[in-house]
């Protein structure tokens, strides 16, 4: 009889618990609770901010899916979640836009904060910060029996790259909070062009470019809505893939620049451009060719802002080159690097322009109609001088007094 009353109890509590979860993938002695600070996680993507929240510590709580909504939204069906009953606990999910975060009250704030750069100097950069909250909506009546829920979140975007805490709970509120970091790095290239005009992408041929070939490159952004643009902070080369390498060479950091180094665009739109000349590096002196790799640090800054954080540049000398290769790269949190490469170069050819690359696997160098037709009238043009030269001799000696027939009076001073 004790055991048929136990199975009963059980049957009943199963039930119980059953109708509380309402068939949900959640289990009872994990999830009979209110919610905690592990109840809310937070990704920080490129385009948009994902959320996912425990819906069965929601459930006991005595909600459902609709009574959650972000920023105080309540009766925008856009800034309601969904759920997912797919995972173990099941979840509802929020995904805020970041083109549109602001519809639905999320709140972007842009800092200007100084920091030490991989240069090892002191730099302006900025941060974007996207915060906001998922709440349940406050009752009409005076008091409660139910838990208000809040969960606050936050995204932070450095926006400088070298082409990735939560607390409190309470028996009045449910509270949870999470922070995150995110990055931008996955939308920017760094891509190397033959022609000015950034249409032709460089193709390097197996024997390397000649030395002082002209090269066009182009920092771009892709996936970003128009509030930001691209600023190139410096760019810099070294022998070997690894940006963090000790043997460097800059072609523009601030407003010191390389000779050689013309910026095309920086901070006015989502591309950052500029061309220079190819080199070699001396260490690879014993070698047919020249390995250079190329590492830009660029800053993603809100397009009312980029106009504030470009350098003004006047006439100023550029760094000695001996200072540009010594310096030691000293590591910073949220900086990144976007690297493209390797340019290889040879050392044993003439320069020559671009349009001529094609042409640098074919038949050694040619002359054109113009320069054989000059040569061939310098020639001319110097047999003829010969020619008049030895007839203008011949005519002199012609006409030249014999001494034989030389007479008359001999000069008495010369007795």
């Amino acid at each position: 009889m004790e055991r048929i009353w136990l199975l009963l109890l059980l049957t009943i509590q199963v039930l119980s618990v059953t109708a509380q979860f309402n068939g949900y993938n959640c289990e009872a002695n994990l999830h009979s609770r209110f919610p905690a600070e592990r109840d809310i996680s937070v990704y920080c993507g490129v385009q948009a901010i994902t959320m996912k929240i425990n819906f069965c510590t929601v459930l006991f709580s005595g909600y459902s899916e609709t009574d959650l909504a972000l920023n105080g939204k309540h009766g925008d069906a856009h800034c309601k979640g969904f759920i997912n009953n797919n995972t173990f606990p099941a979840v509802v999910i929020f995904i805020i836009n970041l083109s549109t975060l602001e519809s639905c009250g999320s709140i972007l704030v842009v800092s200007s904060v100084p920091g030490i750069n991989a240069y090892g100097n002191v730099s302006v950069v900025q941060i974007g910060n996207v915060s906001g909250y998922i709440d349940t909506p406050d009752p009409p009546t005076i008091i409660s029996y139910l838990p208000g829920l809040l969960y606050k979140f936050s995204c932070s975007y450095p926006l400088e790259y070298l082409v990735n805490n939560t607390q409190l709970a309470s028996s009045s509120a449910a509270i949870s909070v999470k922070e995150n970091n995110g990055t931008f790095i996955s939308t920017l290239s760094l891509l190397l062009y033959n022609d000015s005009t950034y249409s032709q992408l460089l193709v390097i041929p197996s024997i390397g470019l000649p030395l002082k070939t002209k090269i066009y490159a182009a920092v771009r952004a892709t996936n970003l809505d128009g509030r930001w643009n691209v600023l190139m902070d410096y760019c810099y080369t070294t022998p070997s893939g690894n940006p963090n390498d000790e043997l460097r060479y800059d072609l523009f950091f601030s407003c010191d620049k390389d000779p050689q180094t013309t910026v095309i665009e920086n901070g006015k739109s989502q591309m950052g451009r500029f061309s220079f000349e190819v080199f070699r590096f001396v260490k690879h002196k014993n070698q047919k060719m020249s390995t250079v790799f190329l590492h830009c640090v660029t800053k993603l800054c809100r397009t009312d802002d980029c106009p504030f954080l470009a350098p003004i540049c006047s006439n100023r000398e550029r760094r000695d080159a001996v200072r540009r290769t010594t310096w030691s790269a000293q590591s910073t949190s949220g900086n990144a690097v976007i690297s493209a490469g390797p340019i290889i170069t040879r050392s044993d050819e003439t320069p020559t322009n671009n349009s001529q690359l094609a042409h640098l696997n074919g038949s050694p160098f040619q002359l054109n109609s113009v320069t054989t037709a000059l040569i061939s009238g310098i020639v001319i043009l110097g047999i003829m001088s010969i020619f008049f030269f030895v007839c203008s001799l011949t005519i002199l000696r012609r006409k030249w007094p014999s001494s034989s027939v030389l007479g008359g009076v001999r000069n008495p001073v010369f007795n």
